[in-house]
């Protein structure tokens, strides 16, 4: 096996998605512990003695104590070399998260046990289910009095549609929560609120008498009970039927003590895969491949707002990547040199001099870079693309200093390049218009103008209801323009956007234009 191979199948690369609050970057945190890259984890609500998330680093993340934007993060455990997205949770940032999915070749589905699954779990679901992305589930908060297991496990695989297949099974709930059976290897995890170490026993089955010894009888009588159903009712692990997503082994624990997540992450190093083939238009790229290829999947600006820094994220998905070497920026078929690639811990920058498939590395980038755009090494391709999806809520932007036009244009121009909105603008109206998928985002850009750029504005609500990029014929287009001139834009990539005021006029100029297409979905791609 050549070194490259060695090395690509050290790689892990996954994603932790979940509703809000139910434990994603307290867990992240513990990763990076176990991983040797902190010494101390922060509490994400311990504001009053500012030790904040160290993956939640802008500064409204750190005032809201929630994430707003994918954080990546690479660390060491075992033999392995882990790449890890911690995703928004708030609905409001979904899109950045449907970003994040695109690259990684496995999911961590974070569950909250005192809930249950919720409505945002649902849709992250959906997502990994159209990539076939394999998964592994978290019940979290199991020292907090939650809801069955037994329950719970039925609820995933009624609502998400993925069979789980428990690992592990709790014993007692809440305040009287004891710890957890390991289904594998028949050891027992003992919990304990007051120590940072549990401890750990192993047994010969669920019918040892050193159980009986350890635990009242009505808690083992539920472990036992649970543990009959499950072995009769339930499928076996079988990796294969995990690796197409059709299982997910399930873990119980609890993040904020600890408990049960290096159980977890061991569970990843094992059975998670290493980089997977990509398809790209032209052909299916295996991740062993000795040439780079990769794609943007995210562009950051102003990590250091010191120094207005433009970071574009990139997956490798072949090969490997050495510092300086030059790619084909296949969009534009002009070369580019990948100077000073960086890696990450939150916003920790360290410059790496060598990276393999499957890592995410970033690079400065003065504008050269779009979201979806790829890199080869030696041959043009094109990965599938990263859509973007019509926004639901849009505000018209007005700049209350006219000395700082300047920076707003410029704040406008990097927010909607790295993900954050989406800009339109309209033909007959000099204010440009912000859509977004969840109304929080307003806040977050309205935050960020003014802190990053200096631009202080005003939002004003406007009278748009859908947005629908329009295609055709350039004869249909130009009328369509003239007779629907008060609500047609330009979006950043010069695409005609209609900003509809209703469902009902969407509808009637369909009918009328049947020969133009009024899209959903953009690509964030060109043609080669």
């Amino acid at each position: 096996m050549s070194s490259i191979q060695t090395e690509i199948e050290r790689r892990r690369t996954f994603a932790i998605i979940s509703h809000p609050d139910a434990g994603k970057t307290t867990i992240t945190e513990k990763f990076l512990w176990y991983g040797g890259v902190v010494r101390e984890a922060g509490h994400v609500k311990a504001k009053s003695n500012k030790k904040f998330a160290m993956s939640d680093w802008m500064k409204i993340e750190q005032q809201r104590g929630i994430s707003v934007t994918s954080s990546a993060i690479s660390f060491p455990f075992r033999d392995c070399h882990i790449n890890l997205l911690d995703t928004p949770g708030h609905q409001d940032f979904c899109e950045d998260t449907f970003r994040a999915l695109t690259a990684v070749d496995s999911a961590l589905v974070m569950i909250d046990s005192t809930k249950g699954v919720e409505a945002q779990t649902i849709k992250l679901m959906n997502v990994c289910r159209m990539r076939n992305t394999p998964i592994i589930i978290f019940m979290n908060k199991l020292d907090l009095d939650g809801r069955d297991a037994i329950e719970l496990m039925d609820e995933v695989e009624k609502v998400l549609g993925i069979k789980p297949v428990p690992m592990s099974l709790p014993i007692g709930n809440g305040k009287l929560f004891q710890g957890v059976y390991s289904l594998i290897d028949n050891t027992v995890h003992f919990f304990n609120r007051d120590e940072a170490k549990q401890s750990i026993a192993k047994v010969s089955g669920l019918d040892d008498p050193k159980l009986d010894e350890w635990f009242e009888a009505k808690y083992l009588a539920e472990l036992r009970e649970r543990a009959e159903l499950v072995q009769g009712a339930m499928e076996s692990f079988d990796r294969d039927r995990y690796l197409k997503g059709e299982i997910g082994p399930l873990y119980f624990g609890s993040a904020i003590r600890n408990f049960g997540v290096k159980q977890l992450l061991d569970s990843i190093v094992e059975i998670a895969p290493s980089p997977v083939a990509r398809l790209a238009d032209e052909r299916l790229v295996q991740a062993t491949e000795p040439n780079f290829t990769g794609f943007v999947f995210k562009i950051q600006a102003n990590t250091d707002p010191k120094h207005r820094d433009r970071i574009a994220y990139i997956r490798i998905c072949s090969g490997k990547f050495e510092r300086g070497n030059k790619a084909l920026h296949c969009k534009t078929g002009k070369p580019v040199r990948l100077a000073a690639p960086t890696q990450f811990m939150a916003n920790n920058k360290t410059v790496i001099d060598v990276a393999y498939a499957g890592d995410i590395f970033g690079v400065h980038d003065p504008g050269t870079f779009a979201i979806g755009d790829t890199l080869s090494e030696s041959e043009s391709l094109r990965f599938q693309g990263i859509p973007d999806f019509a926004p639901e809520h849009f505000v018209k932007v007005w700049l209350t200093d006219p000395m700082k036009s300047k920076q707003m244009t410029q704040g406008l121009r990097q927010l909607s390049e790295e993900g954050a909105t989406q800009l339109f603008y309209p033909l007959s109206s000099p204010a440009p218009i912000l859509g977004v998928v969840g109304e929080l985002q307003f806040d977050v850009i309205k935050f960020r103008l003014e802190e990053e750029y200096l631009a202080k504005c005003r939002f004003e609500p406007v009278n748009v209801a859908v947005v629908r990029w329009i295609t055709g014929t350039a004869k249909e287009i130009e009328k369509f323009k003239e007779e629907h001139s008060q609500d047609v834009a330009r979006d950043k990539r010069d695409g005609l956007a209609y900003l509809c005021p209703n469902a009902f006029r969407l509808a009637t100029v369909q009918k009328n234009y049947p020969n133009l297409q009024f899209l959903e979905v953009s690509e964030r791609y060109g043609a080669n």
